[in-house]
């Protein structure tokens, strides 16, 4: 019992954020709404609007692939409100992380931070290399960004952009924001581009049929076959109903990266509003752009023409003869990737920040600099990350980013109902509608899709996790800052749920600064737990 009550210790919300002005490890709050959605677009809108809009028209939905995008907003938008909740009621770095850490105990909030490492350093090193490949195209392959020397490559193209990535997210947030928001405008004015001139070359008929009738998909054996197909010995079909929705299940992970908006929260100057709007922000924006994306793609040819499992949207411009466009979208997709491998470094970086001050992983970790950012964990990131960039060639060790990440959805979703359940009297800045219902369709389309995933990634999952439960009682727990004020204070833990409550002194404290009109109002919404469902406080 004792065992148990220490591994699911869970840190209360209060101490979380008493933890955020310590003057050593507190990051400074300069972010805003409208930063928090650039974030978003730059890290949700890479290079897959120009590529994975045509590859799955072409072999998998027909021109129904704007509807699948629908789809796969409206389930990435269940767990997106989660996020919001959890987010405007711990506004602390850690996102999933720190969400886990106040509701299912630190245990299961080691595991999802030792996921969310595994789901960024990828994530970061992967769209490294995909930024290299496209500055090669830019150079017109006058320049070979990557090196051969005998039979090892380095790829200097990758270690380039993580290194300025990491310079500037040292530097601070707000200059981090800034460059976004000039490669956001950058690929927006790019994607304008594409579908001005595209619509020049649109034909309705070529929408027609716009769900087609569905054909039978070879089918993966082994370990690179589905775990749901090796659990029902189904065969696959493209096209028609079921190939709607595997190409939901496929763009899905289109969407994936708006939850490294959360992992700002304790940079932002007001997070219970500001994050939610985010959130939902930069998730509206990039749902109508990639529609429009793929209404006007799947307009210019028939979908038969886009079959070729590498077509992009340049085949489609190459088709009516306009490969001028290739180049622009070339340019298109460096700025893209630009903005993803910087934000994606930031949601890393956060991340370890709040396992370090926890004491999960070493405390010095979580030092910040003169500027508020974790300089140190800024280094090692970008060191690791450019060592696996510059020289690993990843294959389908891709996909062990969306099992990390829809773990992480998972378990956000799960929490909402069960920290309403045990803390109702928190303030929330954003209250999900519909509780539990809508956190459990969340959690139950994530699971969807992770059954769509392949064996293979399935096992290399279970092996990191297992490194990461041998590390946490090797160390982590043992180094635990929650547990060590357990065993020193033993009288302020009842069954692994750490009870603290702070005086309304302490809360005027932390809250965020009102203006006198508005505290009626505020005081009229924390009567009831801190906002109306669906609604975020102003």
């Amino acid at each position: 019992m004792a065992f148990a009550s220490g591994v699911f210790r869970t840190k209360s919300v209060e101490q979380s954020i008493r933890d955020t002005d310590e003057p050593d490890s507190k990051l400074r709050k300069d972010l805003t709404a409208r930063d928090l959605t650039i974030f978003g677009v730059a890290v949700v809108i890479g290079a897959g609007i120009f590529t994975l809009t045509a590859r799955t028209a072409g072999t998998v939905a027909g021109p129904s692939v704007s509807l699948a995008f629908v789809f796969a907003a409206i389930a990435c938008g269940l767990t997106a409100l989660c996020y919001a909740e959890f987010a405007s009621t711990v506004p602390v770095a850690g996102s999933a992380y720190t969400f886990a850490y106040a509701t299912f105990g630190e245990v299961i909030a080691w595991i999802i931070g030792w996921d969310l490492i595994l789901e960024f350093a990828l994530a970061v090193s992967v769209v490294a290399k995909g930024w290299s490949q496209y500055l090669g195209e830019v150079l017109g392959n006058v320049v070979n960004p990557v090196a051969h020397v005998g039979s090892i490559s380095f790829d200097w193209g990758a270690v380039l952009i993580i290194a300025i990535v990491g310079v500037l997210l040292a530097t601070g947030t707000k200059l981090s924001s800034r460059v976004s928001a000039v490669a956001v405008a950058i690929k927006l004015a790019v994607i304008a581009l594409v579908l001005v001139v595209g619509a020049t070359y649109f034909k309705a008929s070529n929408l027609s049929p716009y769900i087609p009738p569905s054909q039978p998909s070879a089918q993966a054996s082994g370990a690179h076959q589905s775990l749901f197909s090796f659990l029902t010995g189904s065969g696959g079909t493209n096209f028609g109903w079921y190939g709607l929705l595997a190409a939901a299940s496929l763009v899905f992970f289109a969407f994936v990266g708006f939850d490294v908006v959360a992992t700002t929260a304790e940079e932002t100057r007001n997070p219970q509003r500001d994050v939610p709007r985010g959130i939902f922000g930069s998730l509206a924006i990039v749902t109508v752009l990639y529609v429009a994306v793929s209404l006007v793609l799947t307009g210019m040819v028939p979908y038969t023409e886009l079959a070729s499992g590498n077509a992009t949207l340049a085949t489609a411009f190459a088709l009516h003869g306009a490969t001028w466009v290739k180049n622009i979208i070339s340019i298109g997709a460096l700025a893209g990737l630009s903005t993803v491998v910087m934000v994606m470094f930031l949601g890393q970086t956060r991340v370890l920040f709040a396992m370090a001050r926890d004491g999960l992983l070493p405390r010095g970790l979580a030092h910040t600099g003169k500027h508020g950012t974790p300089v140190r964990l800024t280094v090692i990131v970008g060191v690791v990350c450019a060592l696996l960039a510059g020289f690993v060639d990843f294959g389908t060790l891709e996909e062990m980013v969306n099992i990390g990440t829809l773990v992480a959805f998972v378990l956000v979703s799960l929490g909402v109902p069960i920290l309403r359940r045990t803390r109702p009297d928190l303030k929330r800045g954003f209250r999900v509608p519909f509780v539990p219902v809508v956190p459990i369709l969340a959690a139950l389309a994530c699971l969807w899709l992770m059954l769509n995933l392949s064996i293979e990634t399935w096992l290399r999952f279970v092996i990191w996790m297992a490194i990461g439960i041998v590390i946490y009682f090797a160390y982590s727990r043992r180094n635990s800052v929650l547990g060590n004020q357990s065993r020193n204070h033993p009288g302020q833990h009842d069954g692994g749920l750490q009870v603290h409550q702070q005086t309304h002194a302490e809360q005027e404290q932390h809250a965020p600064a009102q203006h006198p009109a508005e505290d009626v109002a505020l005081t009229a919404v924390q009567a009831d737990g801190g906002g109306r469902d669906g609604q975020v406080l102003r």
